[in-house]
């Protein structure tokens, strides 16, 4: 679904890729980023945050972390990141963001805290129960400061993906608060959850979830008991357009990570603000059976969408054209995807060597794809600056 927004939207970043494998300046098994459109999406995203008085943290893992991203980022005005995990909160520190948000999704691991404090010093550090609190405030106290504080919190009737859930129950968030304030280390500064926003597949439309009503009344209840400017943190499918919303509802930070790479589930359905910036690069390797097998390990195909058929541009050649555009059955997700397997069928079949170009919505920190950064294709003038594994660590290539 992606790749025909990318054939019309950003052609060019499609041919430059094309081109650079063919020259040997881009490896096979690669997720692709157009830093220049990475940029302009990031100025975009920080304008209208500022518009609405959110403060805005990127999520960096759908792009691996990558250093190049995270430079992209800051030149078009977004400096601090949030990091789903202590790896990316080591990535996106390295790559010079500073740190606005650490312990969401990810709670930080006991022995981790000390160093995340002393390290990073987040601006705000999510905890999902009283024992994570204390380590995080303990940790703060041995640092020299005071931790700000988010209460991931839950009610009834709240969306988790599975695997996601856990937090304080949002009807006591007043005595949450209270307990929290009265750690040595560490202050309550405000409320969490994820998702707030979804995809809605019968309207194709993002609607807001009942964890965003969920915040709302914490933030009432919080309020009635005496306290003001608390921090409401909304994470979800956040795109430019949504951002008003977004602040309507009280919310106060903002998290675009998919939106940076113009890569949410809305940006099939309608042309946003923000450009596609992310693709997937392989090669062919070899024909057997009717099918041109195409080097993998970082097919990932986000289920936000039901099944459907995948497509690539298989080629030698640069191009966008229909007439490149051959069916794909990539293995399924609990296969190791060393390969998929193109058409081969008819005329002008794929030859091992041939570029073959998916669009997704990518996680790519969690496949062994490498992740590289492009500059210059707006210019004209693409080249290579990063090849980094997907920690934001530079990968050994070639070899």
């Amino acid at each position: 679904m992606f790749l025909a927004v990318l054939r019309r939207r950003n052609p060019s970043f499609i041919e430059s890729a094309m081109r650079l494998h063919q020259e040997g300046k881009l490896p096979a098994n690669s997720y692709v980023l157009d830093l220049d459109a990475v940029e302009s999406n990031a100025r975009v995203l920080k304008r209208e945050a500022d518009r609405f008085g959110l403060k805005i943290f990127a999520m960096t893992k759908q792009v691996g972390r990558a250093s190049s991203f995270c430079h992209a980022l800051k030149r078009g005005g977004i400096d601090q990141a949030v990091a789903v995990d202590m790896a990316c909160a080591r990535a996106t520190h390295r790559a010079g963001l500073r740190l606005g948000h650490l312990g969401h999704l990810q709670q930080i691991a006991r022995h981790e805290a000390n160093a995340a404090a002393k390290t990073f010093r987040p601006d705000y550090w999510t905890v999902f129960n009283d024992t994570k609190a204390e380590e995080a405030a303990a940790s703060a106290r041995l640092a020299g400061y005071t931790q700000n504080l988010l209460a991931r919190i839950r009610a009834d009737g709240d969306v988790f993906y599975r695997g996601h859930e856990g937090g304080f129950e949002a009807a006591d968030i007043a005595a949450v608060a209270e307990k929290l304030d009265g750690l040595d280390g560490a202050r309550f500064a405000g409320i969490t959850t994820f998702p707030a926003l979804l995809f809605d597949h019968t309207t194709r439309k993002v609607l807001p979830t009942h964890n965003l009503a969920t915040l709302g009344g914490a933030a009432e209840a919080l309020a009635k008991s005496g306290r003001s400017n608390i921090e409401v943190n909304a994470p979800g499918t956040t795109s430019s357009v949504l951002l008003g919303a977004l602040a309507e509802a009280g919310a106060t930070q903002c998290e675009p990570g998919n939106g940076l790479a113009g890569t949410t589930a809305l940006h099939v359905m309608e042309d946003l603000p923000e450009l596609p910036a992310v693709l997937y690069l392989t090669e062919v390797s070899h024909l057997s059976g009717g099918k041109a097998y195409c080097l993998g390990g970082g097919f990932y195909i986000d289920p936000i969408f039901p099944d459907y058929e995948v497509k690539a541009i298989v080629s030698a050649d640069p191009t966008t054209a229909a007439a490149a555009l051959r069916s794909v059955e990539v293995p399924p997700p609990a296969a190791i995807d060393y390969y998929a397997m193109i058409d081969a069928s008819g005329a002008n079949a794929p030859r091992p060597g041939d570029t073959a170009v998916f669009g997704f919505r990518g996680q790519a920190f969690v496949t062994r794809a490498y992740v590289v950064g492009i500059s210059g294709v707006s210019k004209g003038a693409p080249q290579v600056e990063t090849i980094e594994n997907g920690f934001g660590e530079t990968a050994a290539w070639p070899v």
